[in-house]
């Protein structure tokens, strides 16, 4: 479903931001080649305008001047003196060029009534015309006829501005924009898929671990379910000497799912961001104290010595959950409980903190914690085959503490404890 949805995810994106990215590419390319449009027209008025206005006002036209205005071939310009062709006209002219300023004298006679060939009176002013047009290969030009009358005749002028420099910048640019762009769209897939990817993937890990999490949930749910349906279906058969000891089967099993779905439910809680939490002025020694007290009986049952180390100098309030701090520190101490072995130790210490923070130990000499492992029992449900066989715990309490201590922006870690065992370490 969700290699589905990323693959979507990116092609939408993709699309989205490629339609934009071609839209102002054409944009850019409409502004561009009206630019270069508008710079060759204005480039040959001025070779125009500079041929005009030469020979308006000169009466002998020298080669060397005719070279210069044609400018390396940018300018193809015919003269001809009372409807006769100049020599210039003839001398290093390919059939190309005779044929492109004799479309342009036909289109300057037939369309705007201008003829090269013809005279024009001596009272007329000079007389010019400009025009596009396209030779039988679709090629297009920039054109121009002009007629000047003198004393004993007339000089006309067929100008022809070729175009394949402004055409040839105009097709570089379009590919040189085309090429852009689809560097620019794969760009953009690689970056779609990638940050498509990296937004789906919380949801990804939070749906496994939902699945995962509802697997090992049932399965430890069916554990005592198993447990209490025989013992009703023993408690139905047996003598009543015997029932007492089914419903304490019963009862305790119907204790261990109520606090398997407790926690479940903290968890929950924390996952969705709802985790209620009361805060409030609390001694962060009188707290210690009060679990340090509430476990000592426990303790003493199983003949293990509990201890509590508390700072010397006084500590300030702290504004904290008490009620889930407790929470916290009891999961630890009935973790260090159920893995001290008998006349083992336990040691509850407080010590302040720089930048006015407390650390939480708690400190046994049961088997510890391997390394490999140090990281991995604080996940849902996990058990280490060491330090996970008491049948009172499901593998969630450490995680319940280490979501209370992430939510007072604290952490639990825990380490190895001096001469063996497990240091549990809640830094608040």
């Amino acid at each position: 479903m969700f290699q589905k949805l990323h693959r979507q995810m990116t092609w939408f994106c993709t699309a989205v931001t490629g339609v934009i990215l071609v839209a102002m590419t054409l944009l850019c390319l409409l502004f561009s080649e009206s630019s270069i449009r508008q710079n060759a027209r204005q480039s040959f008025l001025n070779d125009l305008n500079s041929v005009i206005s030469y020979l308006e006002n000169q009466t002998v036209i020298s080669h060397q001047w005719l070279s210069k205005a044609e400018g390396n071939q940018r300018l193809y310009l015919d003269l001809y003196d009372n409807g006769a062709p100049l020599l210039h006209n003839s001398l290093a002219k390919t059939e190309e060029r005779r044929s492109l300023t004799a479309l342009a004298r036909k289109i300057a006679a037939e369309e705007y009534g201008l003829d090269a060939l013809l005279p024009v009176a001596n009272s007329v002013l000079v007389q010019s015309v400009e025009f596009s047009m396209e030779d039988e290969t679709g090629q297009e030009y920039y054109a121009a006829a002009a007629a000047f009358p003198r004393q004993g005749g007339t000089l006309s002028a067929i100008a022809v501005y070729p175009l394949a420099e402004r055409n040839r910048q105009i097709v570089t640019q379009r590919l040189l924009f085309a090429a852009i762009d689809l560097l620019g769209l794969f760009s953009l897939v690689v970056f779609a898929w990638g940050f498509t990817g990296r937004m789906l993937r919380p949801l990804e890990e939070s749906r496994q671990k939902q699945t995962q999490f509802v697997a090992a949930a049932s399965h430890e749910l069916r554990s005592p379910l198993a447990v209490m349906l025989s013992n009703l279906s023993a408690l139905e058969k047996a003598e009543p000497a015997e029932r007492q000891k089914f419903e304490e089967n019963i009862r305790a099993e119907g204790n261990r799912m109520s606090r398997l779905v407790d926690d479940m439910l903290a968890l929950a809680n924390a996952d969705s961001h709802s985790w209620s939490m009361r805060k409030e002025q609390v001694e962060a020694d009188t707290l210690a104290l009060n679990v340090y007290e509430r476990f000592l009986g426990s303790a003493g049952e199983k003949r293990i010595h509990l201890s509590v180390s508390l700072p010397e100098e006084s500590l300030p309030r702290y504004e904290w959950d008490g009620g889930r701090v407790e929470q916290a520190l009891s999961v630890l101490l009935d973790n260090a409980l159920s893995y001290t072995p008998p006349e083992g130790s336990i040691e509850l210490i407080l010590e302040r903190q720089p930048g006015n923070r407390v650390k939480f130990t708690v400190r046994d000499t049961g088997p510890g914690v391997p390394d490999s492992e140090k990281e991995r029992i604080f996940e849902r449900f996990y058990r280490a085959d060491t330090a996970r066989k008491d049948r009172e715990h499901f593998g969630l309490g450490l995680c319940v503490a280490k979501e209370i201590a992430e939510l007072h922006k604290g952490k639990l870690w825990v380490e190895d404890a001096p001469g063996g065992g497990a240091a549990f370490c809640l830094l608040l």
